[in-house]
C-alpha cells in the first residue's frame, strides 16, 4: 500500500494569519506513533508558526503552542482536526 493524501488545505482566516492542514494515511504507522495517519496541522499568524500539531518520526503524536511542546493522545483524524480548531479558536480569543 502506499501513501495516500486525504487532505491538504491552506485557509486564510484573517489577513495575517492562516491555518495550513495536512493529513496522510500510511501504510504503517509513523515512529512513535501508534495510528496509520502521518499529519501536520498548523496555524501561522505574521509569518510564525504560533500552533502546530504533528507526528513526525521518533517524537509521535504531539502539539506546539508557541515554543511549548506537549504530548497530544490521537484518537481519529475528526478528533484531531476538532482538537485542533478548538485551539485555533482558543488562540485567538
Amino acid at each position: 500500500m502506499k501513501a495516500y493524501l486525504l487532505l491538504e488545505e491552506r485557509r486564510d482566516i484573517a489577513e495575517d494569519r492562516f491555518i495550513e492542514l495536512v493529513v496522510w494515511q500510511v501504510p504503517q504507522p509513523v515512529r512513535a506513533s501508534t495510528h496509520l495517519f502521518k499529519y501536520r496541522l498548523a496555524l501561522v499568524v505574521n509569518g510564525l508558526c504560533v500552533l502546530r500539531y504533528d507526528n513526525e518520526a521518533e517524537k509521535g503524536d504531539h502539539r506546539h503552542v508557541g515554543a511549548v511542546e506537549s504530548p497530544y493522545t490521537f484518537t481519529t483524524p475528526e478528533q484531531l482536526y476538532a482538537d485542533f480548531m478548538a485551539d485555533v479558536a482558543n488562540w485567538r480569543s
